[in-house]
């Protein structure tokens, strides 16, 4: 029961649900370091380089209301979502840091916030490029059912 009305919702809001995310994650990474003045690490930049289009990509789904950009979206959010699960694991697991070790710049194990002892910037970014890939493969799954 519940998971039909989460089907529902992905299906019809899934892209209006997603762009918020990518808005709501860009504008925490400016605020990160714009406001409170940290520098971004070199995996940091590259997690930017994968949200930054996503909201124009959305943005532009949502005003022509266009499910096919899904398709441009999913790569860049997964990619983008791997970029952050290694560059979270490299900051919890000490041994992955020395294996390709930032060289230039802020180091990318370090912590500018660890909230509760595990929520750094790194899984925030995980979390957002996860629910941007899963709301829309559960929107783009669910109106290919209903078109076939």
């Amino acid at each position: 029961m519940l998971g039909g009305k989460i089907k529902t919702v992905c299906k019809e809001y899934g892209l209006y649900l997603a762009w918020i995310v990518s808005l709501l994650a860009v504008g925490g990474s400016l605020f990160f370091s714009e406001v409170m003045g940290y520098i971004p690490c070199k995996l940091c930049w590259f997690q930017r380089i994968f949200m930054y289009p996503l909201v124009i990509l959305l943005g532009m789904a949502c005003y022509k209301n266009d499910r096919s950009l899904i398709s441009y979206i999913l790569p860049l959010s997964i990619l983008g979502g791997m970029i952050s699960l290694y560059h979270y694991s490299e900051q919890k697991i000490p041994g992955l840091a020395k294996i390709l070790p930032c060289t230039a710049g802020v180091p990318c194990n370090t912590d500018y916030i660890n909230w509760l002892g595990f929520i750094t910037i790194p899984l925030l970014a995980l979390i957002a490029f996860t629910l941007i890939s899963l709301i829309l493969w559960v929107g783009r799954l669910q109106k290919d059912n209903i078109d076939s």
